[in-house]
């Protein structure tokens, strides 16, 4: 329940420069590690100091002067961003306009010296004790980004494939980020690019820190996965501790403790209510808070908890005459919020308790001057029934004899010092009660000693399993991410080893040590394709895989061609064209004059592999044969076309001489 508790089982490193400048080459840092039992100190080199924040993830990196990690505010942004999820900046001395560091561990009794390694001490034992403000430039809002891990190319045979099988992927990687995100309860907006095949990325917006998202960035085959929290406009502090101002407390104890915390002016603060916490746990509850002056019941009798509760805090008690009676309560609790009557019970407690005491609070306020805290004069008041005047001089003298001391001592005083001199105050002041009040202390600390052994140990035994916990779902990520990583590999070589077989299988076809034996087993013949029957798509080809002399080549559009291109694919001296569409007269008596057979594919059975493909060679003489038999006839139509000419040609002649 308590930020602070929190803060004593981290582990946070303190940092001061110890030589050099940010701005120079080669700063060096004084660090020392403290997880509230034990301290490391070390002198590291500014790489050495960022590899151990990213190696060890601490809570917090604490520091006087954030300007001491980075150069300027853009590389201050820079350095937040590299931060591991879990850990935070804290500026121990103040927000925009710090303090002294001295000053501040002075007024929280820690020890502290000039020297750079007392410094970093300093600030990692107050920043340990929620004492400085966290340096942000990043929101709560984190963005989970699913891409594309490839680029899909610029094109080629199979560029339709290899893109759907990446967006494919894309969008089953974001379907698993989902899934994620579902299982751990988180609320998230997705925006999806949808492409060709699935998914060209995915946007998961999630309003946690990045911590807290069961997924890791990363790339793995064809997607990866990247991981921003949102930029703020610039750099924000935020308190580790909220300010303990003076409060008045109701509460409603029983199998539902209730407990409501009301400003001096009336305002409803917070409000809790629990069936598992103890009395420790909302005391605790109630020091996050605010300190108490009063602390009021809505029964008479007060109750034995709430009674307890009182002491704990020795504040002034408040009862009613008679127990609140129901329809009180909620007229004087119906512009407040509450869940259920208990909260009800407990914020009527303390507002009535204020009721009853605000012209009261006026009273002291009208009294009290400016250079006074109006709360600390109403909780002496409320303690010890002095009147206003008295409590006021008390304080007055109080401030007069610090001052006294600083004159007739200019020797500064050490930490510890200030802390017996503050005590001794403390104990002037309580004694009155402390014949009264011995019996409680007895006992709490006889409580307090067995529940610090019992924390202690619960500490120990709770920083063992969260280092476990984080070492195998890390372990975990890392065995699922090789595992994707190892299918999608064993995906590629059994695609690759089924392209590398066909290919053999051209391959031998292809050369003469092997032809005889393929064809002879199997009968087929290796055919070369050409896209269009262009001088580019031949040279294409030719660049490609090669067009030599009795290949057979496949034109699979074989319209358009001109003399020059046919005479280019003579130039290759092909054993037979194959083709689709129909060719161009020019380009059909090219290729007939050269005597190359040319006959229609659609008359072979092919089977095309990737840029190759194979025919039944029986095909391919059928078509050679078929062409043959054309080309004779066809010689002989020209013979007789010629005869005819030459005969027409001698009768002209023949008459053309009789005529003269």
């Amino acid at each position: 329940m308590s930020a602070r508790t929190t803060a004593l089982d981290a582990v946070v490193f303190g940092v001061d420069i110890q030589s050099g400048d940010v701005r120079g080459d080669a700063p060096s840092y004084a660090l020392v590690v403290f997880d509230g039992e034990s301290i490391e100190r070390d002198v590291v080199t500014y790489r050495k100091l960022r590899r151990r924040i990213d190696d060890e993830a601490p809570t917090i990196v604490a520091t006087d002067n954030m300007y001491e990690l980075a150069e300027d505010k853009d590389a201050l942004v820079h350095f937040l961003g590299s931060l591991p999820d879990e850990t935070r900046l804290v500026q121990v001395t103040g927000d925009e306009q710090p303090e002294p560091l001295s000053r501040v561990a002075s007024r929280h009794g820690v020890p502290y010296g000039k020297d750079p390694m007392k410094e970093a001490e300093a600030a990692a034992r107050l920043a340990a004790t929620n004492v400085g403000y966290e340096v942000s430039a990043f929101t709560d809002t984190t963005t989970v980004k699913v891409s594309r891990g490839r680029s899909t190319g610029s094109g080629g045979w199979s560029q339709d494939r290899y893109t759907r099988r990446i967006h494919g992927n894309v969008r089953a990687r974001a379907r698993e980020v989902a899934s994620d995100l579902d299982d751990a309860g988180l609320d998230y907006e997705m925006d999806a690019t949808e492409k060709y095949g699935g998914y060209a990325n995915a946007v998961f917006t999630v309003d946690v820190h990045p911590a807290d998202i069961p997924v890791s960035r990363g790339r793995s085959g064809d997607t990866r996965v990247e991981i921003e929290r949102e930029r703020r406009d610039g750099i924000e502090f935020e308190p580790l501790a909220k300010r303990r101002d003076h409060v008045i407390v109701g509460m409603d104890p029983g199998t539902t403790t209730a407990v409501a915390v009301v400003s001096l002016d009336g305002q409803v603060h917070d409000v809790l209510s629990t069936r598992t916490a103890d009395t420790a746990a909302v005391i605790e509850w109630i020091i996050e808070r605010g300190r108490p002056v009063m602390v009021a019941a809505d029964v008479e009798p007060m109750p034995e908890t709430v009674e307890k509760v009182r002491r704990s805090f020795d504040a002034a008690p408040w009862i009613p005459d008679s127990d609140l009676p129901v329809d009180e309560k909620q007229h004087r609790t119906r512009e407040e919020g509450y869940d259920n009557d208990h909260e009800r019970d407990a914020l009527a407690a303390a507002l009535f308790a204020f009721d009853d005491h605000e012209d009261q609070f006026e009273r002291i306020a009208r009294k009290t001057p400016p250079t006074l805290d109006r709360g600390v004069v109403i909780e002496r008041v409320l303690a010890g029934e002095r009147s206003v005047e008295t409590v006021v001089d008390n304080l007055v003298e109080e401030d007069e004899e610090d001052e006294e001391e600083h004159e007739h001592d200019p020797r500064e005083l050490t930490a510890e010092e200030k802390r017996i001199r503050d005590l001794e105050r403390q104990v002037e002041r309580l004694q009155s009660h402390a014949d009264e009040l011995q019996e409680t202390v007895d006992e709490k600390d006889e409580r307090i000693e067995d529940l610090e052994s019992e924390l202690s140990e619960a500490r120990r035994e709770e920083r063992r399993e969260a280092r476990e916990r984080r070492t195998v779902t890390r372990l975990e990520r890392r065995n699922n991410a090789l595992e994707r990583d190892v299918a999608d590999r064993e995906e590629t070589i059994e695609e690759l080893q089924d392209k590398l077989d066909r290919l053999k299988e051209l391959w031998k076809l292809d050369h003469s040590n092997f032809a005889d034996v393929e064809e002879k087993k199997r009968g087929l013949v290796p055919v070369k394709p050409v896209a269009k029957f262009t001088r580019d798509a031949i040279d294409d080809a030719h660049d490609s895989y090669g067009l030599a002399p009795d290949d057979v080549v496949y034109l699979r559009d074989a319209s358009g061609a001109g003399r020059s291109t046919a005479e280019k694919l003579v130039e290759h001296e092909p054993r037979v064209v194959l083709k689709q569409g129909g060719l161009s007269d020019i380009a059909d008596e090219v290729l007939f004059e050269h005597e190359i057979p040319v006959g229609p594919a659609a008359d072979v059975a092919m089977q095309e592999v990737d840029e190759l493909a194979v025919a039944r060679e029986d095909d391919v003489e059928a078509v050679i044969e078929d062409w043959e038999a054309r080309a004779e006839a066809r010689k002989k139509d020209q013979k007789s076309e010629m005869v005819d000419r030459l005969i027409s040609e001698h009768r002209a002649d023949e008459a053309g001489s009789n005529a003269f």
